[in-house]
């Protein structure tokens, strides 16, 4: 299982109802008629993105089963069916960074019941290590799931744990040196 998480933020001009409005109509859209590998989507509401200069914004997330469903969701996103929902959130976008995500522990979150997420992410220089033993230390794995980024589409932390609370093994006084933790709580304006 993939996830392509993307986080925006409108226009100056553009209202915040509106924005909302047009990224629930193209997840009402992309629900309707999924494509082939397509395995549903979320939309939250988030009162700081730090990796877009600390504005506030939004978080979509985009699951799908394997990389040939990611090329078949980038195509259909813009094409027949998508494409005048996908059109108006575009005109209205501002700001926005990506990053695709492996899910490596737990099950794809029921994501209305995800109202936490925690990004982990080590400094420059510091060594990598081995966190998903440490991070899911304590995790319902039915209620939640341990994310690794695969592919960094602008800035993008390394780890994501979705959940309902934050688990033991994701609190800051738990990661090594040179690892942060920013936790999230999340508002869903869209799951399906």
């Amino acid at each position: 299982m993939l996830a392509y998480v993307f986080w925006h933020c409108p226009l100056e001009d553009s209202t915040v109802d509106a924005y909302e409005r047009a990224q629930i109509a193209f997840h009402r859209s992309l629900a309707h008629a999924p494509p082939v590998g397509f395995a549903g989507s979320a939309c939250y509401r988030a009162v700081e993105l730090p990796w877009l200069d600390g504005v506030a914004g939004y978080e979509d997330w985009y699951f799908v089963e394997d990389y040939t469903a990611l090329g078949v969701l980038n195509e259909a996103a813009v094409g027949r069916g998508h494409r005048t929902t996908h059109d108006d959130i575009a005109r209205r976008f501002g700001a926005g960074a990506g990053g695709l995500y492996g899910l490596i522990e737990g099950h794809n979150p029921q994501t209305d019941q995800a109202s936490v997420a925690v990004w982990v992410a080590r400094s420059p220089g510091v060594q990598r290590r081995a966190l998903g033993e440490l991070l899911g230390d304590g995790m319902d794995p039915q209620h939640a799931s341990l994310w690794r980024r695969q592919l960094v589409l602008g800035p993008a932390p390394e780890f994501c744990l979705l959940a309902r609370e934050l688990p033991a093994g994701a609190t800051p006084a738990r990661l090594p040196a040179g690892w942060t933790a920013t936790v999230f709580e999340r508002e869903a304006l869209w799951t399906g």
